[in-house]
């Protein structure tokens, strides 16, 4: 079938720009091209993502998923020049992603607005 031809193909591409290599498990691409971003320091712990500012401060409404540190891949995080892909466990069914996020969007630290609405526990950030 062409279709399924072209669907591995680019796949392969899409791969190949993170530079990401299969290994052990298949893990589903997903895109969080929509949100702002940011991932803890050490891209080992967790990645907070929201779609506004008036989400998180009038709806209280911004997401944080555990980065999947698994020993088969050499790393969790993979940067290219446009776009990142995270693999990321959002905690729920045993699911995971590889979470791919626009890099304009990316905050390198906390931004204000949602800082005042977590606290940090545990490497993880909960809301107030």
């Amino acid at each position: 079938m062409k279709l399924l031809g072209e669907y591995f193909k680019l796949q392969n591409e899409i791969y190949e720009y993170f530079g990401y290599q299969e290994d052990w498990v298949v893990i589903p691409m997903e895109s969080k091209l929509n949100y702002f971003w940011y991932i803890d320091p050490t891209e080992k712990d967790h990645v907070i993502y929201w779609e506004s500012k008036k989400d998180v401060v009038e709806l209280g409404q911004w997401y944080q998923d555990g980065i999947y540190t698994q020993r088969f891949l050499p790393k969790w995080v993979y940067r290219g020049p446009e776009f990142t892909m995270i693999c990321t466990n959002p905690g729920v069914d045993g699911n995971k992603f590889l979470s791919v996020f626009d890099n304009t969007k990316e905050h390198k630290s906390i931004p204000t607005y949602l800082q005042d609405g977590i606290t940090k526990l545990d490497g993880m950030y909960n809301i107030v």
